[in-house]
């Protein structure tokens, strides 16, 4: 490894990078390429690699993983594609000590994108992070905090903000067009069934155990937790109200536009199986605000109806009639046909696509130039962390959006799921 962790910790610590700059100092001229490391590489990783090696903006120069077998089979893919062999590691901190590096892609397990974005951008290093933004709302807010404080671009993976017709919606949905709005509802109709059950086990040589867990509590291997079911699990990941459902549930804030709730309540279980996942597969979670507007959501693992003609997806509801998706309708439930918007901008090259958008405010060294900023990334995935809260305790909680803590009954046992402990050498560093 190129330097020790030790070393690594102390030359980030206290680190300040000059806007306009990128990793090392460096400032990016107009025809430079952005270079990239993509850190976790099975799932969304992937997708990662590929939007920015294809991208004219960016190269992947590095690959990261803690799965030996999945990072050689990616670098081939790569070198097939580029023609060019790139650095590989196993350990994300040997990435952010890489003066080559201008930009990380993180696409690990829930419990390592806090800590892996918070280091990046402690090593001047900008940040496409995918959702959830943390593991919990503590986490959260300290990543929101690290941006500011070392100067960062981090973009969150709620990928439909960059999407041109959701963007018209929910410009439309302000400025009126079913009234005044009450009421949200997400849904995450999802089929997902038994992930059976599997004795704890030495962990494969393959795999480097210790960092697959890093921040995460010390616990034995079990072949369930990788690569994909660690999402059921409480310790690594936050149910499907925080995989698939934080897209749905950024859409439903996004157009409502409340900031947290003041109160929260959730209720369901895990049903129609017996296995050894966690979390529910069946939930349902209402929030109110301030004003008395609601924000519903819902959970179904097992086999459903649609819901106006949709599984996943968003709806509103206002004084003057409701929305589908990005489809409006009267009180008579008739389809208004709506133009453009008063805020209507001209349509730019790759706009929908969010790591464009991404490399754009990397360029730009502005964050407004995000369409999903980090603390909006954090407002979505606090809420479902209230939610879970909520269902794990077994009460309807009150919330102070201000301090960001459960207040009044059971406050004392909802705000002990706010952060975790950590292990040594994994702790994530409070910055606000």
């Amino acid at each position: 490894m190129g330097i020790s962790r030790r070393s690594f910790l102390r030359r980030t610590a206290g680190v300040v990078y000059v806007a306009g700059m990128l990793s090392g100092g460096s400032v990016l001229g107009a025809n430079d390429r952005i270079r990239v490391a993509c850190v976790g590489l099975h799932g969304r990783g992937r997708t990662h690699m590929d939007a920015f090696s294809t991208s004219p903006d960016s190269e992947v120069v590095a690959l990261c993983d803690v799965d030996r077998r999945v990072l050689e089979q990616r670098a081939k893919e790569l070198q097939s594609k580029t023609r060019k062999r790139v650095k590989t590691y196993s350990d994300i901190r040997d990435v952010l000590a890489d003066s080559e590096v201008d930009v990380v892609s993180l696409a690990t397990p829930n419990h390592w994108h806090p800590l892996g974005t918070i280091w990046a951008c402690q090593a001047g290093k900008d940040v496409y992070v995918e959702k959830p933004l943390s593991h919990n709302i503590w986490e959260g807010r300290q990543l929101v905090a690290a941006a500011k404080k070392y100067n960062r671009i981090v973009q969150h993976g709620t990928q439909r903000r960059c999407e041109r017709g959701w963007i018209r919606a929910i410009e439309h949905l302000r400025e009126g067009a079913i009234g005044e709005v009450y009421m949200a509802r997400g849904l995450c109709f999802k089929p997902r069934g038994s992930i059976g059950t599997s004795p704890d086990s030495m962990p494969p040589e393959w795999l480097d155990w210790i960092l697959w867990q890093g921040p995460a509590e010390e616990r034995p291997y079990n072949s369930l937790y990788v690569h994909y079911n660690w999402h059921w699990f409480w310790l690594y990941g936050n149910g499907d109200l925080g995989n698939q459902g934080v897209h749905q549930m950024d859409v439903a804030i996004w157009g409502m536009n409340k900031g947290l709730p003041v109160r929260v309540s959730s209720t369901g279980g895990r049903f129609g199986y017996k296995d050894q996942g966690e979390t529910p597969n069946t939930q349902i979670c209402t929030f109110t605000y301030r004003d008395g507007t609601v924000l519903s959501f819902e959970v179904r693992g097992l086999p459903t109806n649609s819901e106006q003609g949709t599984e996943i997806g968003n709806l509103f509801y206002g004084s003057e009639g409701y929305m589908v998706e990005q489809k409006f309708y009267d009180k008579k439930g008739k389809e208004i046909r709506l133009g453009k918007t008063t805020k209507e901008r001209p349509r730019e090259k790759n706009d929908d696509d969010p790591f464009a958008n991404f490399l754009k405010a990397v360029r730009s060294r502005d964050a407004a130039d995000l369409r999903a900023p980090v603390f909006d990334g954090h407002i979505a995935s606090a809420h479902c962390h209230l939610g879970n809260i909520a269902f794990r305790v077994g009460h309807d909680l009150q919330f102070d959006p201000e301090t960001e803590r459960f207040v009044g009954d059971f406050s004392d046992v909802a705000n002990q799921f706010l952060r975790r402990e950590y292990r040594t050498g994994f702790e994530v560093p409070q910055l606000a």
